[in-house]
């Protein structure tokens, strides 16, 4: 087992933050957490481009290897893998790999699970000891029908996935029912309407993902201090000092 494996735990589950620049990402790491991974939202938004179109194949490779030998384990969005032929989505699984990642995060997004799995499959020939998180969109995108997304994340185990995500569940029960059923680790994307990490532990899920909620909150964070200033009132929240934030240049 990997030492990116071993982080999910199910019941003391890795609550995995999402980095989208350099700075987030040391910043994070420097409060604690082992492993790191990237939004595609907020690589496709701090680059002007379409986030889950398979326009920043580039961008994410970059950030992966400015990112894939800090001190932290980073997995990647990858979103569907930035191209239908399973064997392309195994070769970037390869750069990715190649630049120091020990994860990547594949999203279906409501397309033929036996493409999904073929890329898949693909990934794990290419680089084997990189951790994949399968995700279906059933929940995210479609109608959420609890028969489908597991027929999907049984055919994406099949394929070697070493874990499955479903953004987009909120049900406790169903959650659980997912949780129970497999022997890989369960994967629930974070909702501030949802259950809490302390619940989504007793539930069984082994990784909690904020996907692209800190991306959005320090955007969120940027227009409150904007609006605060022009108001004539004092700014609202906290910000690191300048030296701090200088200093993640070094990766401290």
């Amino acid at each position: 087992m990997t030492a990116f494996a071993a982080l999910h735990r199910p019941g003391t589950p890795l609550l995995l933050p999402c980095a989208w620049d350099h700075a987030s990402a040391f910043a994070l790491a420097g409060q604690g957490f082992p492993a790191v991974g990237t939004t595609s939202l907020g690589v496709a938004a701090a680059n002007g481009l379409p986030d889950g179109a398979s326009a920043t194949r580039d961008e994410t490779l970059r950030l992966a290897l400015t990112l894939g030998s800090g001190p932290f384990l980073l997995t990647v969005d990858a979103e569907s893998g930035f191209a239908d032929d399973p064997d392309e989505v195994g070769e970037f699984a390869r750069q990715l790999a190649a630049v120091g990642a020990v994860g990547v995060n594949l999203e279906d997004a409501l397309g033929p699970p036996g493409r999904h799995a073929a890329k898949i499959a693909a990934v794990k020939r290419a680089a084997p000891g990189l951790f994949v998180n399968a995700r279906t969109d059933t929940y995210w995108s479609g109608d959420g029908d609890p028969g489908e997304t597991v027929r999907r994340l049984d055919a994406y185990r099949e394929a070697g996935a070493d874990g499955v995500f479903v953004p987009g569940l909120t049900d406790p029960a169903r959650i659980a029912e997912l949780a129970a059923r497999f022997d890989i680790p369960l994967n629930i994307l974070l909702s501030p309407a949802g259950p809490t990490l302390a619940h989504l532990a007793d539930l069984g899920v082994a990784r909690v993902s904020l996907g692209s909620l800190l991306y959005r909150r320090a955007l969120g964070a940027a227009l409150e201090t904007a609006a605060d200033i022009t108001a004539g009132h004092p700014p609202r929240g906290t910000a690191p000092a300048y030296a701090d934030v200088a200093a993640l240049r070094g990766g401290q």
